[in-house]
């Protein structure tokens, strides 16, 4: 099964801090490498393609930096996943967008790892469609105020 780079890790890191300022203004690009320990050289190339496919924007000057273009309700991981790692398909035959035969199938069209592969990609499409910046800031804002709370119950 294939994994997230660490581009798209560190992609995904810069989206999550950019959500939970959503409305703040811009951030700035060291800030948000300290805070979220990625490389900073990096980081810049990561806001420049994020900022050309429209998901960020940019502001030059005293009080600028990165801000998310449109509201974190509205952006999907599927859609950050896409622009960083290409279609979501395993295998490239079992892809609807970028569909294409591997290379040593005899004939893909029935191909029984296709077949699942193609049930793979779509039960992951479903979840990662559906799931949006937002609802992972609060899951995670969740998770952290569930193990605090668990850690000071400890502590009394």
């Amino acid at each position: 099964m294939r994994t997230l780079s660490k581009k798209t890790q560190y992609t995904l890191r810069a989206l999550y801090a950019l959500a939970r300022r959503y409305g703040q203004g811009p951030t700035l690009i060291a800030k948000l490498s300290d805070e979220e320990s990625i490389p900073r050289d990096f980081l810049e190339n990561i806001l420049l393609n994020l900022k050309r496919e429209g998901l960020v924007e940019s502001k030059k000057g005293k009080g600028g930096g990165y801000a998310l273009a449109q509201s974190p309700e509205e952006v999907t991981l599927g859609t950050v996943i896409r622009l960083a790692e290409g279609p979501l398909a395993p295998v490239p035959c079992a892809s609807p967008a970028a569909q294409r035969k591997c290379e040593e199938c005899p004939d893909w069209r029935f191909c029984p790892t296709r077949l699942v592969m193609r049930d793979v990609r779509d039960a992951m499409a479903g979840v990662l469609d559906q799931t949006t910046l937002a609802q992972l800031c609060r899951r995670a804002d969740e998770a952290r105020a569930a193990v605090e709370s668990a850690s000071l119950m400890y502590h009394i």
